[in-house]
């Protein structure tokens, strides 16, 4: 118990600091900054962040939510990010274990969250993170004993995906005369179709939809473009922790 604890904390720690680092990563992507290079600093006054003042969610509730210099309130979108960070790998773990299907989903939870909040800021999906979790499918692919069953439900699944929904998106936009649903939206949906497989992915499908319905709801966005990669990217996590147990409840002759 001690240990399961204890690497859940080390899950979580980890999680925590990719997603500080994807977040910066985003918000540097938005406003057309380079990623690699550049010490992070506060977007209001340009204060170089210390060591103190760079520990995921405790340096924000440490300094009150303002920054150091200025004094102006850091947006809870910061210390929001590292916590999903923290609870997607953590629950990575709780679910799956010390297994190569762990650090697989890994790669793939971290390219999510990169993708949803660049999604946030710009309406644009970029294919190279896209590219990073198809390779990281393929690496590990050898590490699945039904490797080859694995390869051709994903594979057959993301195209099948890929077509009907370009069909539907291109018949939606004649009818709507604007464009529906975008092109990096279907890379993504089918890129989650790799990983999840035929009935994973109507189950992804429908948590997306019933997400971005929430999404627009929330914020009033149902007369105005707003980004569905977010929605998709969460219901793709949701569909990989949770998804099985709701297929079984489900469909209990599969």
């Amino acid at each position: 118990m001690f240990f399961r604890i204890y690497t859940t904390f080390l899950f979580a720690a980890l999680g925590a600091v990719l997603g500080s680092f994807l977040n910066c990563a985003a918000m540097r992507y938005g406003k057309g900054e380079t990623v690699p290079r550049g010490r992070s600093h506060c977007p209001k006054c340009g204060h170089i962040l210390g060591a103190a003042e760079l520990v995921p969610i405790f340096s924000y509730l440490a300094l009150g939510g303002r920054c150091k210099e200025c004094h102006e309130k850091i947006l809870v979108r910061y210390p929001l990010t590292e916590l999903i960070g923290a609870a997607s790998f953590a629950g990575l773990y709780l679910r799956f274990g010390l297994t190569l299907y762990t650090a697989e989903l890994a790669v793939l939870f971290s390219v999510l969250l990169l993708l949803a909040l660049i999604d946030f800021d710009t309406m644009l999906l970029p294919v190279p993170p896209m590219i990073l979790a198809c390779a990281g499918f393929f690496v590990f692919l050898p590490a699945h004993e039904n490797w080859k069953q694995r390869l051709m439900e994903g594979g057959l699944t993301a195209i099948v995906v890929f077509a009907v929904l370009l069909a539907l998106a291109l018949v939606m936009d004649r009818i709507l005369k604007r464009e529906s649903l975008g092109g990096g939206d279907l890379k993504l949906m089918a890129l989650s179709a790799l990983y999840l497989g035929p009935m994973r992915t109507i189950l992804m499908l429908e948590v997306s939809c019933v997400l971005a319905l929430l999404f627009a709801a929330v914020t009033g966005a149902f007369k105005k473009r707003f980004p569905f990669g977010p929605s998709v990217c969460m219901g793709t996590a949701l569909t990989l922790l949770f998804g099985d147990p709701v297929i079984a409840l489900l469909f209990p002759a599969l």
